[in-house]
């Protein structure tokens, strides 16, 4: 997408001090800050997610948090939407725009971009939506047509299948011929990326500290709270801060075993996060946090 904004994207492993930086800087370029990361998109996942304070999120206008409930469906195509409808308010309020969070994989689909999906008709809708009532024969079905496609995807993933169906069902293709004709196209070029570069030791006691301050703000309260409204079974209830929560609610570890496992998940992911930022980014600048401002600007 083109636009006459300015855009610039801060990455970097969980609990490295991105959000501070992007409020920094926003205040400096006049602009709004859109938030990559895959749990501050739910409303009600507050400490687990450590988002920005009601402050910090009035000091500067933030966008891609508290949009979605947790037993809401989220995937990629779903912040692409967020995403343009961000830099359209960016350009009507002739706002720059920053995107940062640690879900670095929606930023590189925004660079790579997705394929258009094939008209749907409503006569496809509507036996689509026929035959999704047996999800399995479904899935068997598409399975059997593109093992290649299917093989990850589950048989209990209702959104995939009914895509991959909609597909075959419009073009006639099945998704892999389908896809292989219709490549993804960028729909964002030439962004500039600053990636913070932190010691693995100081990360770990970065990542300690705020496990031990996500307990004193109420975190086992947040999550019973989640369990008992939302039940288990949400995508968003497997992620790191809830599932061990649940372990100790469940009498299966201490509450001593519980946040030294948060804090041991979390710096994995971080590990996890650095890799995928070192190796997925063309023109990217690494370096540590307090250089990047400086570098910034």
């Amino acid at each position: 997408m083109n636009s006459d904004i300015k855009q610039l994207a801060i990455i970097g492993p969980t609990a490295s001090g991105k959000s501070d930086l992007a409020i920094k800087i926003a205040k400096k370029i006049d602009a709004y800050i859109l938030s990559i990361d895959s749990l501050s998109i739910y409303k009600e996942i507050n400490i687990v997610s450590a988002k920005p304070s009601q402050d910090e999120l009035g000091s500067v206008k933030h966008f891609g948090i508290d949009i979605l409930n947790p037993d809401d469906y989220f995937s990629v195509d779903v912040f692409i939407d967020i995403y343009k409808n961000v830099v359209s308010i960016c350009q009507k309020e002739n706002k720059n725009l920053i995107i940062v969070g640690g879900t670095s994989f929606y930023l590189k689909s925004l660079i790579q971009g997705l394929s258009t999906l094939p008209k749907i008709t409503e006569e496809v809708s509507k036996n689509i939506h026929v035959k999704l009532n047996n999800l399995q024969e479904c899935y068997e079905f598409l399975k059997s047509k593109d093992s290649h496609y299917m093989k990850n995807i589950s048989a209990k993933d209702s959104y995939r299948i009914e895509k991959a169906l909609l597909i075959y069902e419009a073009s006639g293709l099945t998704p892999s011929e389908y896809f292989y004709q219709n490549p993804p196209k960028p729909i964002i070029e030439n962004l500039d990326i600053y990636n913070i570069d932190i010691d693995r030791d100081i990360l770990r006691k970065r990542i300690s500290k705020r496990t031990n301050k996500m307990l004193e703000l109420g975190l086992i309260n947040e999550v019973c709270d989640l369990e008992k409204k939302y039940t288990r079974l949400p995508h968003s209830m497997n992620s790191i801060g809830i599932v061990e929560v649940l372990e100790y609610l469940d009498g299966k570890v201490t509450k001593e075993q519980m946040l030294e496992n948060i804090s041991t998940h979390t710096a994995q992911l971080a590990k996890r996060q650095q890799t995928f930022n070192r190796t997925q980014f063309e023109n990217i600048t690494s370096a540590p946090l307090e250089e990047l401002e400086k570098i910034i600007f």
